[in-house]
């Protein structure tokens, strides 16, 4: 019998490229492309991928060792997922392996088989007597009743955190056992068949090119611009039922899990079991059988956040981004992609069609759209319900200052909430900032308080912990400053806990609820206080950025935004366009019932263009100042970004490598005469995370390619002492340079 090699992709950091291996003969015709496999390295083993087979040695006269053991009875991805991964490894700069872990994530994760089951453990004494912990108390009566319970099912029926779960089963209370599970189901379902809403004429304008699109068969690509509430979902909804009608299959990405049930919602009651939903949130075993449904044909729509983008579907029609301005597309982490981006991809290996909607585009791709460009744009310019959309007034806060009234809440503010709830009408007030007070500081010395290991102040919460938002660093509010000892400590900035407590003041008879990372921790939480608010079970809403998009709530006749200012003055070009976004976002809440709306910002910069322009529903008038602003400073859409990002313990040892990187990167732009410019090296604008210092440098370049050498560059620099004890990170196309 002829010997037969694998090409093994190996799972170990800092080695570049696969290697080869010999197969056993006990594992002839069962080693197959996409399977997972031990194989020995060095002194120990290791896990690889197989990602090619062939008849000969790669190079005759080596000596190869042979795979020690097969993981996987059948492949986990498919020639299609492994051709991406590779893509994305040469156009994000990771390792391959680190791209084929994130294009097959879920598969990875979860559980093929067999399922953690919770049983209850009686000791020599019989039941443990937990009379002094009600809570352990609770959660042993349950599963005393219904044992084999999940852990997460368990602590739902109990009432109590997952955590919880896991101390009872550390002091050896309950115990786990491994069960077999039933695999999901891989017959495909009829469609639900929910009602369809009637379609306004810039609806069925926008439907009929995209199905002219479909039915030819090519490739393209779509930027569906429409205003808050114009019936942008049901586009979505007639393309797909369209593409399905075809039979072939879509993918649909929202920004933020916080959006997924009720997009889930509406998909489902069209068309009912043929969607899968996936997301982070989820269960590893959930998310594990939503893939294999995909995988198996059971399901043809794939929806869910940045992730699902990866979704393993094999005849793909049509790929939407809803709200595809947002930074969450981009993922922060090695490998840094792009959904967009990566919908491109893919849309072209399966000559589908990628429909990006918003209200509020992002400048790169509204610049796409633009006479002659490689998109095509699609308007909905008008709301499909008879109301236009509501007026925005801003408040000038220096103002309200100057005549006595420099709290949180104007007085205008304050009035127009008082009306609404007189009226048994709903209010939204949002504010970009969780927690309390912002930053805690000594007024006899100055001192602000600083989490020791980021260069940031902490931030005060009303269970009395100050706690870093970047590390998760806790401590209790001090009674005197650790400086000086004074007991003048102060409590400044304000936080969606500090609004909820002043809005209880003012109005002490209002349902009040609060929607940001704090109150929904708890799995389900979200979606239980969106229900409560739509139900109207309470009159005031606050939030963070969560309640600025996808909330379809009638009974909201006034949105307030507390404080327009916290993105506009960050230190990133995108802050005008950013906000401008966030105040047209959140304004959108406003006025979908029959009663109208309003919306009021309260700003210490009234005269902004981005406030401006916000104010007046005015996208194309921000786009064609800010486009000006861009192609002044040499900022995208006319030039392309790449960011490294450098970050160690010693802080004269990260400087230092900064200043290396600088030398290397600009000597190789005179060298290969590129045409880019390299920014700094500079403190990052946040110097300190996580105990590392961080230090920066940005390139400019018209064309992707040159940013991509230089990035490619500035990876291999530090390959070698004494760089090699430094973190560095490189970003083709950065959403953020903090």
């Amino acid at each position: 019998m002829k010997d037969l090699f694998a090409e093994i992709l190996v799972d170990v950091r800092g080695l570049p490229g696969s290697l080869h291996y010999l197969v056993p003969v006990s594992l002839a015709g069962k080693v197959q492309v996409g399977c997972r496999v031990q194989v020995p390295l060095q002194n120990r083993r290791v896990v690889g991928y197989v990602v090619s087979l062939s008849g000969g040695a790669p190079e005759p006269g080596v000596q190869y060792r042979e795979i020690a053991a097969l993981l996987d009875e059948e492949p986990l991805f498919s020639p299609g997922q492994w051709e991406l991964a590779r893509w994305m490894a040469r156009h994000y700069l990771c390792s391959e392996v680190a791209a084929l872990q994130t294009v097959i994530g879920p598969v990875l994760h979860g559980s093929p088989g067999r399922v953690k089951k919770i049983y209850p453990v009686l000791g020599p004494q019989g039941e443990p007597d937990l009379r002094r912990q009600p809570g352990q108390q609770k959660v042993w009566q349950v599963i005393c009743r219904h044992p084999g319970m999940t852990r997460r099912e368990l602590a739902a029926a109990a009432g109590v955190s997952e955590s919880l779960i896991t101390t009872m089963l550390t002091r050896g209370l309950l115990c786990y056992m491994l069960e077999h599970k039933t695999p999901p189901s891989c017959t495909p379902v009829g469609r639900a068949g929910g009602r369809e809403l009637s379609l306004s004429n810039w609806q069925q304008l926008a439907l009929l090119e995209i199905e002219k699109q479909l039915q030819q068969g090519r490739p393209g690509v779509f930027l569906l611009h429409g205003v808050t509430g114009s019936g942008k979902t049901e586009v979505y909804l007639r393309a797909i039922e369209q593409v399905l009608a075809a039979g072939r299959q879509a993918i649909v990405l929202v920004p933020e899990i916080s959006l997924t049930p009720q997009m889930v919602s509406r998909f489902q009651a069209r068309f009912g079991d043929r969607v899968a939903v996936l997301h982070s949130k989820m269960s590893e075993t959930s998310r594990y059988d939503e893939w294999q449904r995909i995988r198996c044909g059971a399901a043809s729509v794939a929806l869910g956040v940045r992730s699902a983008i990866f979704a393993p579907l094999n005849n793909i029609g049509i790929i939407v981004l809803d709200e595809e301005h947002e930074t969450s597309y981009k993922q922060e982490e090695s490998p840094r992609y792009h959904a967009r981006d990566v919908a491109m991809q893919i849309a072209a290996r399966h000559n589908a069609l990628v429909v990006l909607g918003s209200a509020t585009p992002s400048l790169e791709s509204y610049s796409r759209a633009l006479p002659g460009g490689p998109y095509r744009r699609l308007v909905l310019p008008q709301r499909v319900t008879p109301h236009s959309l509501p007026p925005v007034f801003l408040i000038d806060m220096r103002r309200e200052w100057q005549n006595g009234a420099g709290g949180v809440f104007s007085r205008r503010l304050l009035e127009a909430i008082g009306e609404r709830l007189a009226m048994r009408e709903q209010v939204i007030l949002f504010l970009n900032r969780r927690g309390y007070a912002t930053y805690v500081v000594c007024r006899e010395c100055g001192l602000v308080l600083k989490c020791p290991y980021c260069d940031i102040s902490l931030t005060y919460h009303n269970n009395g912990i100050m706690r870093c938002h970047y590390c998760n660093y806790a401590t209790s509010a001090p009674a005197s400053c650790p400086d000086c000892r004074s007991s003048q400590v102060g409590y400044y900035g304000t936080g969606t806990q500090k609004v909820e407590e002043e809005l209880q003041v003012y109005f002490p008879g209002a349902g009040i609820l609060r929607l940001d990372a704090d109150s929904t921790a708890r799995r389900g939480a979200h979606q239980e206080i969106f229900q409560a608010f739509k139900e109207h079970r309470a009159d005031i809403l606050i939030g963070t950025q969560m309640v600025a998009k996808g909330l379809d709530l009638p009974g909201v006749t006034l949105v307030g935004v507390v404080n327009a200012d916290i993105t506009l003055h960050m230190p990133d070009f995108r802050a005008a366009e950013r906000t401008f976004q966030l105040i047209t976002q959140v304004a959108g809440r406003a006025g979908r019932g029959q009663q109208g709306g309003e919306v009021l910002v309260q700003t210490y910069t009234p005269e902004h263009y981005s406030l401006v322009y916000a104010a007046r529903h005015d996208y194309e008038g921000f786009f064609r100042y800010e486009y000006a602003q861009r192609r002044l400073l040499s900022y995208p859409p006319f030039v392309r970004l790449g960011r490294v990002v450098l970050a160690g313990s010693r802080q004269e040892e990260v400087e230092a490598g900064a200043a290396y990187w600088a030398e290397q990167l600009n000597r190789l732009i005179v060298e290969q005469q590129l045409p880019a410019v390299l920014l700094g090296p500079a403190p990052a604008p946040l110097n300190r995370v996580r105990n590392r210092f961080r230090y920066h440098l940005v390139v400019k370049a018209r064309g992707a390619n040159v940013v991509r050498q230089l990035l490619a560059r500035a990876r291999d620099v530090g390959s070698g002492p004494p760089w090699n004890r430094l973190l560095v990170a490189v970003d083709l196309d950065p959403q953020n340079l903090m």
